[in-house]
């Protein structure tokens, strides 16, 4: 394992894993905020932007401790993440079933058993916290994450403070909704099981 200034490691939780937990008040899904963009004279035979598309950074995650393994990989996984500075779509399993079933889809079609966290780079699966772990001390991880969005690891998303989550504005979280025509109340077919839609602010 790579050793740092001091004897640590590199790798989160190596020794004392609380110390990395991030709180889930803080969340890395926006690029950098108040930084603006000039505008330009029009130029006439302007070239059209070519640019390959950033690779969208996508981490399935839990914020239940009921497994105490599964939450201290996740926040290591979290951790390094925010080392690299990089915007993730972090999507947390425990708030939403669709998001478990998404999952369950995209593992099963690579031949792999569903377990927690799983890191996508640019739609390719990179994998658990072990194989990020490996990675990232091999310094691969880094070249993986070339081209991603920015992001300041200390926002916090001023609608959702950071969960990512909101109530529903068609039902107000109770996931019932008057049909007027009817006169009667129906379940809301916009949010979650609980009441919940995602966050429009800073979830994609």
């Amino acid at each position: 394992m790579e050793e740092v200034a001091g004897g640590g490691s590199s790798w989160p939780y190596a020794k004392k894993p609380q110390q990395h937990q991030l709180g889930r008040s803080l969340t890395y899904h926006h690029p950098y905020q108040g930084q603006g963009r000039r505008l330009q004279p029009a130029q006439r035979h302007q070239l059209p932007d070519v640019r390959a598309p950033r690779p969208a950074v996508v981490l399935y995650t839990t914020s239940l401790r009921g497994v105490r393994r599964t939450f201290t990989d996740c926040s290591a996984v979290r951790a390094v993440l925010r080392g690299f500075r990089v915007a993730v779509d972090e999507r947390d399993l425990s708030m939403d079933a669709a998001l478990r079933r998404e999952l369950q889809g995209l593992l099963a079609a690579r031949g792999r058993a569903f377990s927690l966290p799983q890191l996508f780079v640019g739609g390719r699966l990179v994998g658990g916290a072990e194989e990020a772990r490996q990675l990232h001390e091999a310094g691969e991880l880094r070249r993986l994450l070339e081209g991603a969005a920015g992001q300041d690891p200390a926002f916090v998303c001023d609608a959702c403070g950071g969960v990512r989550f909101v109530p529903c504005p068609a039902c107000a979280g109770s996931r019932k909704v008057f049909v007027e025509e009817e006169g009667r109340t129906s379940c809301c077919g916009h949010c979650n099981e609980n009441g919940l839609v995602r966050c429009p602010a800073c979830s994609s």
